[in-house]
């Protein structure tokens, strides 16, 4: 159900037709940059946030890291993630296959800066077999996001 959600979302951004379905699991970065066949700073990871009662996506480079200073600088609260049991309840898309692609209504999302160091990005589109490659121009495009912020550190 939840790559239909993603499918039909980008469907109306016209972006549908970007969808790729893996032979292998994309789950994790490193699985998703060995089923897509690129970097693994490519693929734009979904991570999930509480801020509050408020749950909040930020789609980062692959390789970057949550830095906890920036975090708390910009949103001014503890980078706090969803507990695995209620993402999909809260974000509508479960682990594995969080993307920023028909989320539940109330759900902020942002785009860290990290993700312009590619051309390219692919995130997730719905379930742990999948992945939509975009341009970042694209990706502005084909999620309904807040802001771009700097809250990342690359390793």
């Amino acid at each position: 159900m939840s790559l239909t959600r993603a499918r039909d979302f980008l469907q109306t951004k016209g972006f549908s037709d970007h969808i790729i379905i893996p032979e292998h699991s994309s789950a994790t970065v490193a699985e998703a940059a060995e089923a897509l066949g690129c970097e693994p700073g490519m693929i734009a990871k979904t991570l999930s946030f509480l801020q509050g009662d408020q749950p909040v996506l930020i789609l980062a480079e692959g390789m970057a890291r949550i830095d906890n200073k920036k975090y708390r600088n910009h949103f001014h609260c503890k980078a706090k993630m969803i507990p695995a049991d209620q993402v999909e309840i809260l974000i509508g898309h479960d682990i594995g296959g969080v993307c920023p692609f028909g989320v539940n209504e109330s759900v902020k999302i942002y785009l860290d800066e990290s993700l312009k160091l590619h051309e390219t990005v692919y995130p997730a589109a719905g379930t742990d077999h999948s992945a939509v490659r975009l341009t970042i121009a694209e990706l502005e495009q084909a999620c309904d996001y807040d802001a771009w912020v700097d809250v990342c550190k690359m390793p």
